[in-house]
């Protein structure tokens, strides 16, 4: 039996299905990847010529130090997510039908899920749609209903910048960046903690992970972890895609290739 059939057997006899999606679900939609500086790079060129890397301009010390190239980065993101039209993968995923229902964990900040329909998602790192203080006035964190308009030839923000409505400073994505120790997670977690009482209520889980590579593995550790006791565990990875001890079936592909072979 093939990778695919013994993929699409699977979910035909889920009793409940788990969708884990790292960075690599996007592309399909025309997001960027930043895997590696050259990717980032040919996404962002201001920021090639500023020699800074995804891991140096996603760091939280810029909202400090030099907010208006912080918020050009995330500024720019936001309205890119905001116009992105989920590719047809995320339809097909939505159609298939398990008797203890559907449930997403991701580790992506852009609200593609949602927009999609998925009313159950847990967003690991947060959601670059919703925002808190900078300075920790509160721990309140409320949606992103602003525009931030950025100079594409510089990357840096026009302000007046995103501000907290209750000290008036400077406001940040609720987003988990790279060494971040200000982050509020309390959404998050209760999105965590919906998903964990559900993965306790149900039988014969299948989990697919769709893009998630081992630079940031918290999408992949959470489906090796939720597929642990049954070994059905799908793994959708053009670049990555070996299971550890054989313990499910992958699949070197990208997510939307796949699912429309998967789900005809």
């Amino acid at each position: 039996m093939s990778d695919l059939a013994r993929a699409a057997e699977l979910l035909d006899g889920a009793g409940a299905l788990l969708i884990c999606a790292g960075a690599g679900m996007g592309v399909d939609s025309g997001l960027p990847d930043f895997r590696g500086g050259e990717g980032f790079w040919r996404a962002y060129p201001p920021y090639a010529r500023l020699g800074l890397r995804f891991e140096e301009i996603a760091d939280p010390r810029h909202f400090a130090e030099d907010p208006e190239l912080a918020w050009g980065f995330y500024g720019h993101r936001l309205d890119l997510y905001r116009k992105t039209v989920p590719h047809r993968g995320f339809g097909l995923l939505r159609e298939i039908r398990a008797p203890g229902g559907t449930r997403v964990f991701t580790s992506n900040v852009d609200g593609q899920f949602q927009k999609a329909g998925f009313e159950h998602v847990a967003e690991a790192h947060g959601s670059i749609h919703h925002l808190q203080c900078l300075s920790g006035c509160t721990t309140e964190i409320w949606p992103a209903d602003v525009s931030v308009p950025v100079d594409t030839e510089t990357m840096r923000a026009v302000p007046p910048l995103p501000s907290c409505p209750r000290c008036g400073g400077l406001a940040r994505p609720n987003i988990l960046m790279f060494g971040d120790h200000e982050w509020v997670p309390d959404r998050s977690q209760e999105q965590l903690d919906e998903l964990t009482a559900w993965r306790r209520t149900v039988r014969d889980l299948v989990v697919v992970e769709l893009g998630a590579g081992q630079a940031v593995p918290t999408v992949r550790r959470y489906s090796e972890l939720a597929s642990a006791a049954t070994g059905a565990l799908i793994r959708i990875n053009p670049r990555e895609p070996r299971i550890r001890h054989n313990r499910g079936v992958s699949i070197a592909a990208g997510a939307l290739e796949t699912l429309e072979q998967l789900r005809p």
